[in-house]
């Protein structure tokens, strides 16, 4: 029998699910606290319901978006290996009875989160894998992923993948399956009661109209994964490096007069002709290093909005020429060398016969955007990025060798050789 053919027979019912550890921490739920299944007790709504806790993390520049703004006091931890809770929305409350090994992710953003964490081992899967940079792991000792499991499973968001890889956790906003991807909510709970539960929050932007629950700043998400793979200390040693990194990098800004102003872009040509644009007053982590550094959005004043699965407006030259931002950051090119993108992106602005009048281009202050899903280790080496696309003289060339945090720290922390 195929495996489509199990995955068609487990949805209509005909063959009993084996009882694995998996399932165990699926349906820990009806162990602990009188019969509710993993991933529902609340179903959307504007908070997640974790109002009594203490925030471990600053969250300088992302800003919590309504409901509580702790994320640390609605699990009920099992150092001894106790079944716990942990509260996120759009899920509401999940149980887990034993800590999740296998995990799925919707993007790279919360794949970079489980691999700080020390669990990138158990990877099973991608929700787009085009766009989960791991190459920034490579500057970190004896940190990796499994690539083989990545590209045996880059696209994960049909039923049959997730019956397929059969994990113990899925860390995917649901509704995001479901505005996308043309889920119903019965298969949402299908799959999280036959395989494993959804615990995520769509995070790197705050424009679709859909999202009508309340948004998570990178560390709070951070926290809240932390939570279910019983990572506390190492998330306290990632917080605590965070803070002082972001401190001591505003410490030597300049004045905001004296800031430049910067036009975020998408635009995955190498020959750009229109432009999608982003609005930095959006507060979705994938902005969070231009945030966190003060960056002025050259938009500011217009009635331009955010692109969103609803909003696709662009802008041409001519619109772009009338704001002429002193530097542009284009998004989709993160896979090219900064020496390839000059060579490609800003080389065909140059020639162009209105793209060349622009400030930003005349002055070669045309960089790559970022990621769009960032995770904790991703936003150190993008905010260090970031610092010395926007403050070269202060910072040091983005092509330079100038370091702005300790690679082996990071490392230490991840592969937990650190004191707590």
């Amino acid at each position: 029998m195929s495996k489509d053919e199990t995955a068609s027979r487990r949805w209509n019912g005909e063959t009993a699910p084996r009882r694995t550890r998996r399932e165990y921490v699926a349906h820990a739920g009806a162990v602990v606290g009188g019969g509710l299944l993993a991933g529902c007790t609340g179903n959307g709504g504007g908070t997640d319901g974790a109002g009594n806790g203490s925030q471990a993390a600053s969250t300088t520049g992302e800003g919590s978006d309504g409901g509580d703004a702790s994320s640390g006091g609605d699990a009920s931890d099992g150092p001894d290996g106790s079944p716990y809770a942990v509260t996120m929305a759009p899920a509401g409350e999940v149980r887990f009875e034993t800590v999740p090994e296998r995990w799925v992710a919707s993007d790279g953003g919360f794949a970079d989160m489980a691999v700080a964490l020390g669990r990138g081992g158990g990877l099973a899967g991608v929700g787009n894998a085009s766009r989960y940079y791991r190459e920034v792991y490579d500057e970190l000792p004896g940190v990796d992923v499994d690539r083989d499991a990545i590209e045996s499973h880059p696209e994960v968001r049909t039923k049959e993948e997730f019956y397929e890889l059969d994990a113990d956790l899925h860390l995917y906003d649901p509704q995001m399956l479901v505005n996308w991807f043309d889920w119903g909510d019965d298969d949402v709970a299908e799959i999280r009661d036959n395989v494993a539960p959804f615990l995520g929050n769509l995070i790197f932007r705050r424009s679709d109209g859909w999202h009508d629950y309340r948004y998570y700043t990178l560390y709070e998400a951070f926290e809240k994964v932390a939570e279910v793979f019983q990572e506390r200390e190492r998330y306290e040693a990632f917080a605590e490096l965070h803070d002082e990194f972001v401190a001591d990098v505003q410490a030597r800004l300049p004045p905001a007069d004296e800031r430049p102003n910067v036009f975020l872009t998408f635009e995955g040509t190498d020959e750009p002709e229109t432009f999608s644009p982003y609005r930095l007053v959006d507060k979705g982590t994938s902005k969070k290093q231009w945030l966190d550094l003060g960056a002025v959005d050259a938009l500011a004043g217009t009635d331009i909005e955010n692109l969103s699965s609803t909003n696709r407006g662009e802008l041409d030259y001519e619109n772009l020429l009338s704001i002429d931002p002193d530097v542009i950051l284009v998004r989709g090119h993160e896979r090219k060398s900064p020496a390839e993108f000059r060579d490609t992106v800003l080389a065909y602005m140059e020639d162009h016969s209105v793209g060349g009048e622009l400030t930003a281009v005349r002055n070669g202050r045309v960089y790559r955007g970022g990621y769009l899903h960032q995770g904790p280790i991703h936003n150190l080496f993008l905010t260090e990025r970031a610092a010395q696309q926007l403050y070269p003289e202060e910072f040091g060339a983005v092509t330079s060798d100038e370091r702005l945090f300790d690679r082996q720290a990071v490392a230490d922390i991840v592969n937990g050789e650190f004191e707590a």
